[in-house]
């Protein structure tokens, strides 16, 4: 007894000495009624149209899982997190239940024989939408299972043999067959990890640089290789209707699958050594090979090596081919893109990105297609006159988008929209696409004019629109748009000219459903849909989008919610709850425009600080944090400056509303929001308390970049420093309850940086409490740790805002 009380008293002396607190675990906590409500409130189903919109597929979703299904067995290795029982990936909520509706008459029909503990994902139609199949995840694997459209009646169509552990899995061929990516039936059992390690565990460089982003769930020792080539291990199969399978060409670590749109051809991306330590799967050398639909390879097209050696910055890229994809509009042609910059995007280049095509059966030559002066981001097809190349540049926020004609390589492209990607208001919007022949997505055109959806951003925040864009003459025709007091925008485009559609539309208080509309036909729209508002409870509730000024003159927005029957100027100034996430932007024209709609659904999500209007509370929602660098200024070089007066100027205008409680006030923020929060609370006392989820707090351990910030540690040592809240922890006089999912997958913000903040805010004698969730990733999902972080910030709130003037009162 006396050695064991010895031993745990030197353990007690470590911990301390190391600055850990040794705390009881605690139970799981749920938060008051009122929020416990919403939280709980079933989830709208989700809808897939067919092709000329006559039904509608409404799937169930279940509701959160619960912590022990989040406890299960997982391997977290080459940046995925897989279950080992069913070689698919952890932490999966599937489809509980699915049904036809049919659009006309409002019919709803129940999908028979579904499985009888139905997880479902990953549906996908036939060609000729006759048959629907889905991937059903149980207990030990994952099979498949197939829905006779016809009947409407399901049933499974072979064992638990699919593999999900990577990319696709799942394809239908031209001929109503399957192709299916499965387990290798040869691979055996899993293997058993060592009882000692073989030896050290190396790793060296020879002088080539290889910055990295910080990765989470790399692999980190030969086993994990073992374990990952293991679950990697696959084999393609078609799959009959009738359940019959045989394999298709070699077994491998298959990464990814994409048929021909003739389905002749099988593009297969194979994984190969060696893989690395440092960076994903996503990474690893691989090869790009062409198969036909039977197996036999035609072609080993590209060769990709390992990705660790890549420049730094957004703009940086691999080099050798890449965004390798077969074209839309014909049967069997590949096009991809290759940088001639050396990936680097510091070199200086007239043709920086060529793109090449290469047809069936492969033996010739690539053909060059078009260049781009930027980084290429796709070509939306249309046929061998037209079709729209994007291009992009991350430092300047350039988005431009060409017609090229890909019949005539040689002919200059014309450019039809350049802009700046974070320009609400000049966003002509995307392609509306529609299926082809091949049931590839294509261009809804007619000669010279495409059909777009914007998101119709203004200086009274979204009102999407339909229109068609004359590429000749770059200008825009409207044809629908979104009316207030409603928020609503196009989902599906039923015929050629655009005339018939479906929308979803939704006002503050409306719950989101869909409705067909024909501009040609004089009668009213037909709703399709009907669901219940999940927020019933706080359908009373005040909204309205703000704008103000910074005190640069820079105009900010936030949108401010309001408890039921609260008067400004006449009942007493409210506790507030702000909740924010910075954005970088390189003009303050741009940094000025409204986002967001005023006529948006109230909509209550797991992660939302809405729950708090229903405890007394006005809510400062989507809290414009912006930070402007222009020209050859980065703005985060004016990050805390530009923080400080983003946050005085919303608290001076929700004070001056007659809303807020200039001394009640709190903020808050999730991931970059929460590093925003601790950034407020170091260099300020604007604030009653703040609440950070998932941040990072300590620059230094991502030195290669994060956000929008390109530089390196090396290159700009002080902004890394003053950037970092822990580096002023002995400044916060501010109580912060700092929370974290144990099992963070988010690329820098390991778990470790709430601890060691916490760590040095306890050091320093400030008010903190650090709460970190089993088994969560960035964003949490099982509902334990939902109610309980729920319950953590009302009693924060309670505590330090709402009461605060109680509490002081009693010192």
């Amino acid at each position: 007894m006396k050695l064991r009380a010895s031993i745990i008293f030197v353990l007690v002396v470590l911990l301390g000495f190391f600055g850990f607190e040794v705390t009881a675990q605690n139970t799981y906590q749920t938060p008051p009624k009122s929020i416990a409500d919403l939280v709980n409130a079933p989830s709208t189903p989700s809808v897939r149209f067919s092709k000329n919109g006559d039904w509608m597929i409404l799937m169930e979703r279940s509701d959160n899982p619960s912590i022990e299904v989040l406890s299960e067995p997982e391997l977290r290795i080459a940046g995925m997190r897989i279950n080992p029982a069913t070689s698919g990936p952890s932490r999966q909520i599937g489809v509980e239940n699915i049904k036809i509706k049919k659009t006309q008459t409002g019919e709803e029909i129940q999908i028979s024989g579904l499985p009888a503990q139905p997880n479902m994902g990953d549906f996908r139609f036939s060609h000729d939408e006759k048959y629907m199949v889905f991937t059903q995840t149980e207990s030990d694997g994952i099979s498949l299972w197939i829905v006779d459209l016809s009947s409407n009646s399901a049933k499974k169509l072979t064992d638990k043999i699919i593999n999900d552990v990577y990319g696709n899995s799942v394809l239908w061929t031209p001929g109503n067959k399957l192709l299916v990516k499965a387990v290798n039936p040869t691979r055996g059992a899993i293997p058993i990890r060592p009882a000692a390690p073989a030896g050290p565990i190396i790793q060296e460089t020879t002088g080539d640089a290889a910055p990295s982003r910080t990765y989470q769930d790399l692999l980190e020792n030969p086993y994990d290789e073992t374990l990952f080539a293991y679950f990697m291990d696959s084999q393609l199969m078609e799959v009959d209707l009738d359940g019959t399978k045989k394999p298709v060409g070699s077994a491998g670590m298959i990464k990814s699958i994409d048929l021909s749109p003739d389905g002749n051809y099988i593009m297969v991306e194979l994984i190969k050594k060696p893989f690395s330590y440092l960076v994903p799967a996503s990474r690893f050398p691989y090869d790009v090979e062409i198969w036909t639909k039977a197996g036999a390879k035609v072609k080993a097209l590209a060769q990709i090596p390992l990705d660790e050696n890549r420049p730094t910055g957004f703009d940086a890229t691999v080099t050798g081919p890449r965004s390798i994809s077969w074209r839309a509009d014909k049967p069997a042609v590949l096009y991809w893109v290759e940088a001639q910059d050396g990936g680097d995007a510091r070199n200086d280049m007239e043709e920086r990105e060529i793109v090449y095509t290469l047809a069936a059966p492969f033996a010739g030559t690539k053909q060059k297609l078009a260049t781009s002066a930027y980084r290429f981001a796709g070509i939306d097809w249309s046929d061998d006159s037209f079709a729209i190349m994007s291009e992009r540049w991350s430092r300047s926020r350039k988005d431009m988008r060409s017609v090229i004609n890909p019949s005539k390589p040689s002919q200059p492209k014309q450019v039809i929209i350049e802009r700046s990607s974070d320009d609400l208001y000049n966003d002509p919007g995307d392609p509306v696409m529609v299926e082809n022949e091949f049931g590839e997505n294509v261009l809804l055109r007619k000669g010279d004019l495409v059909y777009m959806t914007s998101p119709g951003g203004s200086s009274e925040g979204d009102m999407p629109y339909l229109s068609t864009f004359n590429t000749k003459t770059k200008e825009e025709d409207i044809l629908w748009r979104s009316k207030a007091p409603f928020y609503e925008r196009v989902s599906k485009v039923l015929n050629d000219d655009a005339s018939e559609f479906i929308t979803i539309k939704e006002s503050t208080d409306i719950q989101p459903n869909y409705w067909l509309v024909n501009t040609k036909k004089r009668i009213a729209p037909q709703q399709l849909t009907n669901f219940d508002n999940p927020s019933e409870s706080i359908k009373g509730i005040q909204k309205q989008l703000v704008t103000y000024k910074r005190k640069d003159g820079l105009t900010l927005s936030a949108v401010i919610y309001t408890p039921e029957g609260f008067e400004a100027g006449k009942d007493a100034p409210l506790p507030v709850l702000m909740w924010a996430y910075p954005r970088e932007y390189k003009s303050k024209e741009v940094a000025s425009q409204v986002r967001g709609s005023q006529y948006s659904f109230t909509r209550v999500s797991s992660g939302s600080p809405l729950f708090w209007v229903t405890r007394g509370y006005a809510i400062m929602d989507r809290t414009e944090m912006p930070i402007v660098g222009e020209g050859d200024k980065e703005p985060n070089d004016y990050f805390i400056d530009q923080l400080v007066a983003n946050a005085e100027a919303a608290i001076d205008e929700i004070v001056n509303l007659g809303i807020g409680d200039r001394d009640r006030i709190a903020v808050g923020g999730h991931s970059y929001g929460a590093f925003m929060t601790a950034n407020l609370l170091s260099h300020t006392n604007l604030f009653a308390a703040g609440i950070a989820r998932s941040g990072a707090y300590n620059r230094t351990l991502t030195p290669f970049g994060f956000q929008y910030e390109q530089r390196t540690y090396w290159e700009a040592p002080e902004v890394y420093f003053n950037m970092s809240p822990f580096s002023f922890a002995h400044k916060v006089e501010t109580p912060i309850l700092l929370i974290h999912g144990q099992a963070d997958n988010n690329s820098g913000t390991f778990p470790i940086q709430s601890e060691r903040y916490y760590n040095a805010l306890k050091g320093h004698g400030a008010t903190a409490r650090l709460v970190f969730l089993p088994n969560e990733s960035h964003g949490y999902s099982a509902k334990e740790s939902i109610n309980h972080m729920l319950w953590e910030m009302d009693t924060w709130l309670e505590k330090y805002v709402k009461n605060k003037n109680e509490i002081e009162r009693t010192k």
